[in-house]
């Protein structure tokens, strides 16, 4: 079974923070079939920072019971058998927040959205959230230019395509979000995913259902229909639905 928990944000435990997602983050466990599963953390968005690995050990090491690893590639010393083999050997693999574009970038010199399509294929677990859920759909909204400038606005950045959807996370919490995705929907076809910080969007194989950690978190399906923007709140069911009706406008 091919398996993406697209997250739409949220805390997973700084310091003086809650974990907001962890209601999420059992539930990738579950889906990995193993108590203790080999979680692969990818930080390659956040120019591989070793602050958010060690809460990635803390959240999902010490408090849930994963055996963490982590994929340094900003420094370019790991060989593309390293790397394979570490995306390949993991049971889950996790997606850091930060620049999507600049991460997309890097992934492509490396091959390793090649190598995720690969362990999507074989069933291993793909999540994360912000650009680590931006970079499983066709395309997303992303804030990748703010790194530099502060004022840019919100830009389209074409992620892995295996989502064949537009994405937004953060959809709650950032008040450009729903603005910026309905610009950016004008000029782009097909449907769009937004979701809450809290919220996700579990997708096996060609059914997906949303979950979330917190009861008011949900997810919405926008597009544009007979010059009119639409937005509706997804149905948050115990039970898998049609893939392909979420995808039609």
């Amino acid at each position: 079974m091919r398996k993406i928990v697209a997250i739409g944000g949220g805390d997973i435990g700084r310091p003086g923070h809650s974990s907001e997602t962890i209601k999420i983050d059992k539930e990738l466990i579950l889906l990995s079939g193993k108590k203790n599963p080999r979680l692969l953390f990818i930080p390659t968005a956040s120019s591989d920072s070793e602050r958010y690995y060690q809460l990635v050990q803390k959240h999902f090491g010490k408090r849930l019971g994963c055996k963490t690893d982590v994929l340094w590639l900003s420094a370019g010393k790991l060989s593309k058998k390293t790397i394979e083999e570490k995306i390949m050997s993991a049971d889950i693999v996790y997606v850091g927040g930060g620049n999507t574009l600049k991460m997309i970038r890097i992934w492509k010199s490396y091959g390793v959205d090649k190598i995720l399509r690969k362990a999507w294929e074989k069933g291993i677990v793909l999540s994360g959230l912000s650009a680590g859920s931006i970079c499983w759909f066709r395309a997303g909204t992303s804030d990748s230019r703010r790194f530099k400038n502060p004022k840019a606005d919100l830009i389209k950045v074409t992620g892995l395509g295996f989502i064949p959807a537009i994405h937004s996370p953060h959809y709650d919490v950032e008040k450009d979000r729903r603005p910026g995705l309905k610009k950016i929907m004008q000029n782009t076809s097909g449907v769009a995913i937004a979701i809450d910080n809290s919220c996700a969007v579990e997708f096996i194989d060609d059914t997906y259902r949303v979950i979330s950690s917190k009861p008011e978190a949900n997810a919405y399906k926008t597009y544009w229909k007979a010059g009119k923007y639409r937005e509706e709140v997804l149905q948050k069911n115990s039970k898998f639905v049609s893939l392909s009706d979420l995808l039609k406008k």
